[in-house]
């Protein structure tokens, strides 16, 4: 089975109790996803993309990233839930292991991703 990167934010913002509304830019560009933090002003989350908030996903669900030998791993509860192959960007990988595992979490008893 195929997830899509929508799914995967979708599925990962579930686990860690995060709403996600999808908007089309004024500019067009296809749908964003944001989220509204209270009373703030919606804004762009995206782990995949923003280390910021992959690091903010990693610690509200207890997520540990690790790159060993040109793999990220994410583990959680002392198991390897998720592993991405590193190539050029090794950070775009331990992003992409961190909301992987996330949204696995969100479909615990279901399909993992």
């Amino acid at each position: 089975m195929t997830t899509t990167d929508r799914e995967l934010l979708e599925r990962a913002a579930k686990a860690a109790g995060i709403a996600l509304t999808w908007h089309e830019p004024s500019c067009g560009g296809g749908e964003l996803p944001y989220v509204s933090w209270g009373s703030y002003t919606p804004a762009v989350w995206n782990p995949l993309t923003d280390g910021g908030d992959a690091l903010r996903l990693m610690v509200k669900l207890d997520i540990v990233p690790r790159v060993i030998s040109g793999v990220a791993f994410a583990w959680r509860d002392g198991v390897c839930d998720m592993q991405e192959p590193v190539s050029a960007d090794p950070l775009a990988a331990t992003r992409r292991a961190i909301v992987r595992a996330a949204a696995a979490m969100a479909g615990e008893g279901e399909n993992k991703p």
